[in-house]
């Protein structure tokens, strides 16, 4: 495969699907469901039109999808899939096998609603739940992010102190089904910042081994114990290969969070996804309005970035955080949230959850005004209520 340096204008479909392409995976497992389906059926154009001798499987779900990049991995191959909502909650029998058995499996997640009531919007009840189950999880903001994040995920999981699956959601139809300008590296250039995966271990008729076998409880609290410290050892290489990759590349990504304005911020505001770009719009208008608001733009999820939002109240001109959720954890608030303020525990800050988007529901400039008008007025000492619904029907804001 020799792919030369190219811009175009892609959907975050495609550069999901030509990501995986510059990776050089050696098999796709694949099972349509809307908004994803174009990634495989991308990728699949690319095995018939000879780009790539990747083998590419027909599978006739998204259970046994997971279950075919499991075996391919356990047998030493790049292995790539992609899915949505209903999508992953079928594969979520498998997803703990992939990261108990340490395989780096990566796989784009086109954030949809989950049913009931059916819909095919973006909303992050779909991948918010699998945040247990021992895979990495990362969030994009644009569709550039999206074919960088395949390349850096690859990079991530793979290394021998991860070993981890990858999982990064990507809004639905906000980016999956729109263009975008893009630009994509040649091969020669991602084979240098991501050669040819090279396992540990991996089965081989020649010299049998078993893995995933049955196992007392004399071993598997070891097992949980490994693949913790791999979670957490990732937060190590994800600031590394972030680096590299901008060294590289030129496109700098910061690690598990990026920055906007936050240095002289009396008031910050935490993003996930898309909407960051609308926040940042803001920031800068309530700036040139004098007002000190900031943004920070989370980029992963797991492992969970708690020693940077830490660092960020450390800083005393900060008077009040807010949390953006896409999604709900009912009766508690959004996952965002509870995250944040299981990090700051036992610091004297207020921190306030702006449930938003939710059902695919567009998050526009003036919702996010309001979201920072409210930080303003907890700050100012107005007003306080912890979880506010964002252009609710019915709900009193």
């Amino acid at each position: 495969m020799n792919l030369k340096a190219r811009k175009m204008v892609a959907t975050g479909d495609h550069a999901a699907a030509y990501g995986a392409l510059l990776a050089n995976v050696d098999v796709v497992a694949a099972y349509p469901i809307t908004p994803q389906t174009l990634i495989v059926e991308d990728f699949a154009t690319f095995v018939d039109d000879g780009i790539t001798d990747a083998e590419f499987i027909m599978v006739e779900s998204e259970h046994s999808a997971m279950s075919a990049c499991i075996g391919a991995a356990a047998a030493g191959s790049r292995t790539f899939t992609a899915t949505s909502s209903q999508g992953l909650a079928l594969m979520h029998e498998m997803l703990p096998i992939a990261s108990g058995l340490h395989l780096p499996i990566v796989m784009p997640v086109v954030n949809r609603t989950v049913a009931a009531p059916i819909g095919i919007w973006c909303e992050y009840n779909d991948i918010m739940p699998q945040r247990d189950s021992g895979w990495i999880i990362g969030f994009i903001e644009d569709n550039q992010e999206v074919l960088d994040m395949v390349l850096m995920g690859y990079k991530i999981a793979e290394h021998h102190d991860v070993l981890l699956p990858f999982m990064f959601g990507l809004d639905a139809f906000i980016l999956s089904h729109t263009v975008e300008p893009v630009e994509a590296p040649s091969s020669d250039e991602v084979m240098k910042f991501l050669p040819s995966y090279k396992p540990i271990a991996s089965l081989d008729p020649d010299k049998p081994m078993a893995i995933g076998t049955f196992t007392p409880p004399e071993y598997i609290q070891e097992e949980r114990y490994q693949t913790d410290k791999c979670m957490r050892n990732a937060k190590r290489i994800i600031k590394n290969v972030t680096k590299e990759f901008a060294d590289v590349f030129g496109r700098n990504y910061h690690g598990l969070i990026e920055e906007y304005k936050t240095d002289d911020a009396d008031v910050i505001l935490i993003t996930l996804g898309t909407v960051t770009g609308t926040a940042r719009d803001v920031v800068d208008e309530l700036r040139g309005r004098g007002i000190k608001a900031g943004l920070v733009k989370l980029r992963f999820f797991r492992p969970f970035p708690v020693e940077e939002v830490r660092m960020l109240i450390e800083r005393e001109n900060i008077k009040a955080i807010g949390v953006y959720d896409r999604s709900v954890s009912y009766g508690v608030g959004g996952p965002l949230y509870i995250e944040v303020k299981n990090s700051l525990y036992g610091y004297d800050l207020p921190i306030i959850n702006f449930l938003a988007g939710i059902g695919g529901r567009d998050v526009v400039k003036g919702d996010v005004e309001k979201m920072y008008k409210i930080l303003q007025d907890v700050k100012d000492g107005k007003t306080r209520k912890d979880i506010v619904w964002i252009n609710t029907r019915g709900v009193k804001e």
